[in-house]
């Protein structure tokens, strides 16, 4: 099967811009291999090139297309000269299919001249020349040849990068082959495509998150587009009043009568009791199957009124519209839904999918310091276990991010739920292990809130303390190097995380342990670091050096 999509030609073509937007067409990763060079060099392009010319950075690429390729559901942008080395096309072809992006030499230097000005360097060091569009023409003449032996080209001319998104989607219905199970988007997903972050896929079908600046404002007309519900009954926790108000509003100028429901915010709070309670204003607010449950709020919210609407009638549709960093970023995403027991957190749930995900960012604004700095950690975690370059990003990125700055801050986390949007698709019910390495960090994370009554740490404090252990772990098995641990401990603190807690009775966490639902058999399935970016489970972790790092973890 062909698992990956290489968008390659000319720089300028728009291989960048049309690869995001055919990635969130698919609910795949993007991938930039221009990203991955300055990650493995830790430097600019600019600067590799100041240090070793072309050579060095040609050695560079192939080592970062091969790093790239071997990875599944992939959208790769490829830099304008790697098609010339026939090893990178083996890569890629053994690996994928390979679009190229086509454009005339007038048109890729004005785009490139743009770009210039808008960076306000040079874009690229290969094209510094006293006569640009002849530079161009002259390396373009090189580089055809290479070029032709692409599997589809598209033109770009006079085209968006949407439009031209579309061209590679199709390209990779028609060449991948009736037989593939993975299921392109529709050319024309719903609502607005620049706030499309991903499409996730299941067994029951699709459905689109959106992530925005300033977008609940949109929230009725999506609504309307993709469930056209008569009514609507949002559920929120009191902590989020003015989004759920301003949610209700939407729905009600698009003509859905909505009706709210406030809950007190809390991990406390989200228990059969409260399901309960819920049940009781459905019934006698009259709800139907075919009306809609919006969750506004907190990852609490949204396992809350997932729960509800999974059960609630045998089933109704359900839309999450997450207003924490930590539920854009992981809990709205995925349709498990769950409600906790005294003797554990989510015991009792089921999976029931959103039929949309709408993610205001700006709301992220309106939450006290300590809640978006606890939310990072899923972000962080993502990259940890799966995407090198997201966490070159988190570094690079860091004090943009941690203040909220619309462009780098929406970017970060379009990012992080396309790689969910992704593991959700390839397991949708963790049957095959591979959304278990979302739980990275979540072994000792979940049992510290159990052993602490869920008061005293935020779910992201838990599950950040929670990584730093199981990094420790790994490393003492000689699954992860000093220097990366050291990195993953510098940018834990960098974002305001804790790296312990002190005062930790380790007896009641070990205890804790043993109630996760990843127990299995009297074993606990451990997700550890084999390096950066690469995440496994483990049952045969030795108890001492558990309980060991535990006592470290408290100090």
């Amino acid at each position: 099967m062909k698992k990956n999509i290489f968008i390659t030609g000319f720089s300028g073509s728009g291989k960048t811009s049309v690869g995001k937007a055919a990635a969130r067409r698919l609910g795949w990763l993007f991938v930039d291999t221009d990203d991955l060079v300055v990650e493995q060099a830790g430097k600019s392009i600019d600067e590799v090139f100041a240090e070793g010319g072309e050579p060095l950075f040609r050695k560079l690429e192939r080592v970062c297309i091969a790093r790239a390729a071997s990875g599944e559901r992939r959208v790769v942008s490829t830099g304008g000269g790697l098609p010339m080395d026939a090893r990178n096309r083996l890569a890629m072809e053994q690996n994928g299919i390979i679009v190229c992006l086509e454009a005339r030499p007038e048109t890729i230097h004005a785009r490139l001249e743009k770009q210039g000005a808008q960076r306000g360097s040079v874009v690229r060091p290969m094209l510094e020349s006293e006569d640009p569009p002849n530079r161009i023409r002259s390396l373009k003449a090189e580089r055809q040849a290479a070029y032709a032996l692409s599997h589809w080209t598209i033109h770009t001319d006079g085209m968006t990068p949407d439009e031209a998104a579309a061209e590679v989607v199709r390209a990779w219905r028609t060449l991948a082959g009736a037989d593939d199970p993975v299921r392109p988007v529709p050319d024309e997903a719903p609502g607005d495509s620049t706030d499309l972050a991903a499409v996730v896929r299941t067994t029951g079908g699709e459905y689109p998150v959106w992530v925005g600046w300033d977008i609940i404002g949109k929230l009725g007309e999506r609504a309307a587009e993709v469930v056209d519900p008569a009514a609507a009954f949002v559920i929120g926790d009191s902590g989020a009043k003015e989004h759920a108000r301003r949610a209700q509003s939407s729905l009600e100028n698009a003509g859905i009568d909505a009706r709210l429901y406030l809950v007190e915010p809390g991990e406390r709070n989200k228990t059969i009791g409260s399901a309960a309670a819920v049940y009781e204003w459905l019934a006698k607010e009259r709800a139907e199957r075919k009306h809609l449950i919006v969750a506004v709020g907190g990852g609490m919210v949204g396992d809350l009124a997932g729960f509800v609407a999974a059960t609630y009638l045998r089933g109704m549709p359900f839309a999450q519209v997450p207003t924490t960093l930590l539920a854009m970023l992981d809990a709205s995403i995925g349709g498990k839904a769950a409600v906790d027991l005294p003797h554990g957190k989510n015991l009792v749930g089921t999976f029931h999918q959103p039929r949309f995900v709408l993610s205001d960012v700006s709301a992220l604004r309106s939450l006290p310091d300590r809640e978006t700095t606890a939310g990072w950690a899923e972000g962080i975690k993502k990259g940890l276990i799966l995407d090198r370059t997201l966490l070159g990003l988190f570094e690079r990125q860091r004090s943009a991010i941690c203040a909220l700055e619309p462009e780098q801050t929406t970017d970060a986390i379009r990012r992080s739920v396309s790689i969910k949007a992704s593991v959700v698709a390839q397991d949708e019910k963790e049957t095959l292990g591979i959304r278990a390495l979302l739980n990275y960090g979540h072994t000792i994370g979940h049992a510290l809130e159990a052993a602490t009554g869920y008061s005293a740490l935020l779910h992201g404090e838990a599950v950040s303390v929670g990584m730093m252990g199981a990094g420790r772990l790994a490393n003492r098995l000689g699954m992860l190097s000093d220097s990366d641990l050291e990195r993953q401990r510098s940018l834990i603190e960098g974002y305001g995380l804790p790296l312990s807690y002190p005062g930790m009775d380790t007896h009641a966490v070990a205890e804790a342990m043993k109630s996760d639902k990843k127990t299995r058999d009297g074993s606990i399935h451990w997700v550890l670091l084999d390096g950066i970016g690469n995440a496994v489970t483990r049952t045969n972790v030795p108890s001492d050096l558990v309980r060991e790092t535990l006592a470290r973890l408290a100090q």
